[in-house]
């Protein structure tokens, strides 16, 4: 039977050191991860002013001038702001032929000092972040809140791993130091889709795990294993959580990468900020052993972060391509 309904876990008892609460909460996991690809985390343990705070601050930053944003335009590590109409998704899957994404963003990755030896060697993903000026406390907030965010992913990789049937500590080297994105982006609002065209197309996400924060705003739905879209409801301080791509890599299609959109019809405004994340960018990027076997073969290629991101963003974000490739696509 079809499940259009999307699980809540409570990670309160495993977060408590709770007898068993490990594995129980792995089975509703894995539950999840099969049948539809998205679930609800609550009692995660990030605070509910921690999250305000980052939601007040992507609307300060887009609040300012559009000359301001721009002179902190996104670059090749995937780093700065994206304007409206940024970018479109030719890689999906689920849709072809959509407008470009009517939302603008701000891209945040882990906070290297200009002296560390990736930001020195231009390092493809691992650069310095770029911080806007006359906006005092926006660069701390920010980075302790994905400090946060971080920590959270360290502890749910745990459950990932029992839920596929491995040892707990199974996946801490690879998220030992994580190679993550906070997307802070901007929706404005919309009658749509009219025309193909989406606040953010169908697509996957290319994430092992994305966490999308509790939002008073809906606009985000999902297509069900049935191919029913429903609407993700708000749920208070509920995080929206799914694998994407690189999940399914790893656990060789076992794991599901659910198609999404958004669209906000709310009439005003809306901000997301969704924190993706994914194994260090050194870390291969393979089958597990329970997900492979004599009839079931690994069906991706071994691959690693920067190769798969490169090919992923030169396809998808206009704003990176000069004016004449664009015209010819």
């Amino acid at each position: 039977m079809a499940v259009d309904t999307i699980p809540i876990i409570d990670l309160g008892p495993y977060l408590a050191g709770e007898r068993g609460a490990m594995d129980r909460a792995a089975a509703e996991l894995r539950h999840a991860q099969t049948e539809i690809g998205f679930y609800f985390i609550v009692n995660h343990g990030v605070p509910r002013q921690q999250i305000a705070a980052v939601f007040a601050e992507a609307a300060r930053f887009h609040a300012q001038p559009l000359e301001k944003k721009m002179a902190l335009k996104l670059n090749e590590h995937n780093q700065g702001y994206m304007p409206m109409r940024g970018n479109t998704l030719r890689t999906s899957s689920v849709q072809s032929g959509t407008k470009p994404n009517l939302n603008e963003a701000f891209f945040i990755k882990r906070d290297l000092p200009a002296g560390h030896p990736d930001v020195i060697a231009n390092r493809r993903f691992r650069g310095a972040n770029r911080w806007p000026d006359g906006l005092p406390g926006f660069r701390e907030t920010i980075v302790g809140y994905c400090t946060t965010m971080e920590a959270l992913v360290q502890k749910m990789v745990r459950l990932y791993a029992r839920a596929l049937d491995l040892p707990a500590a199974w996946f801490d080297g690879a998220f030992a130091e994580s190679q993550f994105t906070l997307r802070m982006t901007h929706y404005p609002p919309q009658e749509g889709p009219i025309d193909d065209e989406f606040g953010l197309a169908p697509h996957t996400d290319t994430t092992f795990l994305t966490l999308l924060a509790p939002n008073d705003v809906p606009g985000l739905s999902i297509k069900t294993q049935s191919g029913k879209w429903i609407e993700a409801p708000a749920i208070p301080d509920a995080y929206v959580v799914n694998g994407g791509q690189m999940l399914q890599r790893w656990t060789n299609d076992r794991f599901l990468a659910t198609p999404h959109r958004a669209i906000n019809q709310s009439g005003g405004a809306r901000y997301a900020i969704p924190f993706f994340c994914d194994s260090n960018i050194d870390w291969p990027i393979a089958a597990v052993p329970t997900c492979v076997g004599p009839d079931n073969p690994p069906k991706y290629p071994t691959t690693d972060y920067t190769d798969y991101m490169t090919w992923y963003q030169s396809r998808n974000y206009d704003v990176l391509k000069p004016a004449a490739s664009q015209a010819a696509e």
